[in-house]
C-alpha cells in the first residue's frame, strides 16, 4: 500500500510541483513587498495621491467606487513591470549566457540544404560532405 504512495511522491512531477509552489509563494511575497513598499509610494509621490480607494461617484443613489479599480489596475501594472524588469530580463540574460548556441545542422556545400552536423552524405542530393577539422 505504501509502496505506491512512495513511488508517487518520489516521482519528479510531484516534487517539482511542490518546490514550484513553495518558491512561487516566497517570490509572491517578494514582488508584493517591492510593489507595495517601493513602487507604489514612488507613484504616490509623483501623482501626489498615494491611494485612489476614496474616489467614487454617485448615480441615482448608487455609489460607484472606481478608485478601487484604479488601485487594482495600478498594482497589477506595477507588478507586471517589476516581474519583467527584475525577473524576466535578468533570467533571459542569464539563460543566454548559460546556453551557448551549439550548432546541430550544417549546409551541404553542393545544394546548400540543411543537414545534421554528424552527416557524411547529404540526404537531399547525395553529395559526400567533408567533416570540418576542429
Amino acid at each position: 500500500m505504501f509502496t505506491g504512495f512512495k513511488n508517487f511522491i518520489l516521482r519528479g512531477n510531484a516534487v517539482d510541483l511542490a518546490v514550484g509552489v513553495v518558491i512561487g509563494a516566497a517570490f509572491s511575497g517578494l514582488v508584493t513587498a517591492l510593489v507595495k513598499d517601493l513602487l507604489t509610494p514612488f507613484i504616490g509621490a509623483i501623482a501626489k495621491v498615494p491611494d485612489f480607494s476614496g474616489l467614487f461617484f454617485t448615480l441615482n443613489g448608487s455609489r460607484f467606487m472606481y478608485g478601487e479599480l484604479i488601485n487594482a489596475s495600478v498594482s497589477f501594472f506595477l507588478v507586471a513591470i517589476a516581474v519583467y524588469f527584475f525577473v524576466i530580463i535578468p533570467m533571459n540574460t542569464f539563460m543566454g549566457r548559460m546556453n551557448k548556441h551549439i550548432p546541430t545542422i550544417k549546409k551541404c556545400p553542393e545544394c546548400l540544404s540543411d543537414i545534421p552536423i554528424q552527416a557524411r552524405r547529404c540526404s537531399h542530393c547525395g553529395q559526400l560532405v567533408k567533416e570540418k577539422k576542429q
